[in-house]
């Protein structure tokens, strides 16, 4: 992770960019949040997201890291820009950082920067639900006390052409997650299920054409397939049911994951990720995200048929994103006015104390009072 005038550069990983930054049109001059035109209908429990997140109780927050969406910077804000108590312990030269909490040897994020690939090369929705558990209880947690983690899932997102041609330009230059278990109801693919797109050991020089032909490619429509759950539709037998009813089901299955999740972002939209990830888990960043939209997906010049091949190839991820960005808007949208809601409530507070400490008289002293009830006690006293 580059690092210049004391920010973290988020960006794709393997991407080389200049920076640009975001404009946030939701902090106008005025100060006034603009009227959000949902697309969708979320319910408050969608939209209101605070984790009482323990750093030194069982907490636990597990990153799913989809390929080409900025997740590996991501992933090294989260083990070396929170500011906490007892922070990541990071050695030059280390691939993972050690994240336990203050006092005990035990870890509150699961990640690739921290545990490593433990359950798997980028491992998906069905195969993190499936290991996580089983893998830190049974390490964590004596016998006595198992299954009382709690595990806060969080993932990034990112346009589905602009990741795709990321994909395709990392595999270009030799890149392969063949490593993959893709674990799906206790097994891996079979190699008639998962047909590889290449003969030798990567697909290093594939055209753009090449790499959309290939029926196989895992890259088509990778975010809604890491999200859903995959044992739904018979994992990755394509003959388990027609292609339509398995397709809604795993849009559906993502849609309702990424719902669910505590936490996700929006690589194209920096600023707000920090945002709704530090007021959802009450961590704050110590240096803020710097925004850049000029990547190698973004630099590569395809003609508008190109495009729309693409986005056919990926029409689930396509909707995905579409849902993904009206629920990330409306949260943000909605954070927002609670925060101004109780900064108007703070300096309502604040104005009436200050009303309220002008408007009191206290008594003024007076050198004889102490006198006077003397004398009046003694009066009473003779009376008596």
């Amino acid at each position: 992770m580059l690092r210049t005038s004391g920010r973290f550069l988020l960006r794709p990983e393997g991407e080389e960019e200049e920076e640009e930054e975001e404009p946030d049109p939701e902090a106008p001059e005025n100060g006034s949040l603009p009227r959000v035109v949902p697309r969708f209908n979320f319910t408050l429990k969608d939209l209101t997201r605070f984790v009482d997140f323990n750093i030194k109780g069982r907490d636990v927050i597990v990153f799913l890291h989809i390929q080409k969406t900025g997740g590996t910077t991501f992933g090294r804000h989260l083990v070396k820009n929170i500011r906490l108590e007892q922070p990541c312990s990071c050695k030059a030269g280390q691939k993972k950082c050690t994240c336990h909490r203050p006092g005990k040897k035990e870890t509150w994020l699961f990640s690739r920067f921290s545990t490593g690939w433990s359950c798997g090369l980028h491992a998906d929705w069905t195969e993190l639900t499936n290991c996580v558990p089983v893998l830190l209880e049974g390490k964590q947690c004596p016998r006595e006390h198992s299954h009382l983690m709690n595990f806060y899932y969080i993932t990034m997102l990112r346009d589905p052409v602009s990741r795709y041609l990321s994909e395709w330009k990392h595999v270009q230059r030799g890149a392969t997650w063949k490593t993959s278990l893709h674990m799906c109801d206790g097994r891996s693919p079979t190699p008639d299920e998962l047909p590889t797109c290449y003969p030798g050991d990567d697909w290093s020089g594939v055209s753009l054409r090449e790499f959309m032909d290939c029926t196989y490619n895992l890259a088509n429509n990778r975010q809604v397939r890491m999200l859903a759950d995959l044992s739904l539709v018979g994992c990755y037998n394509l003959t388990f049911m027609n292609e339509s009813e398995r397709n809604t089901i795993l849009l559906q299955s993502a849609k309702n994951n990424l719902k669910n999740m505590a936490f996700f972002g929006l690589t194209e939209f920096q600023r707000k990720t920090q945002f709704l990830f530090e007021r959802t888990f009450n961590l704050k960043f110590i240096s803020p995200f710097t925004q850049f939209n000029i990547t190698r997906a973004s630099n590569v010049d395809i003609n508008e048929g190109a495009r729309q091949r693409i986005e056919e190839l990926n029409f689930l991820d396509m909707q995905l994103y579409e849902f993904a960005k009206d629920l990330f808007q409306q949260r943000y949208h909605h954070t927002k006015q609670l925060e101004h809601q109780r900064d108007r409530q703070k300096r309502r507070e604040g104005r009436r104390l200050q009303r309220g400490h002008r408007g009191h008289q206290w008594p003024k002293e007076d050198g004889n009072a102490e006198g006077a009830v003397t004398e009046d006690y003694n009066s009473q006293v003779v009376r008596w």
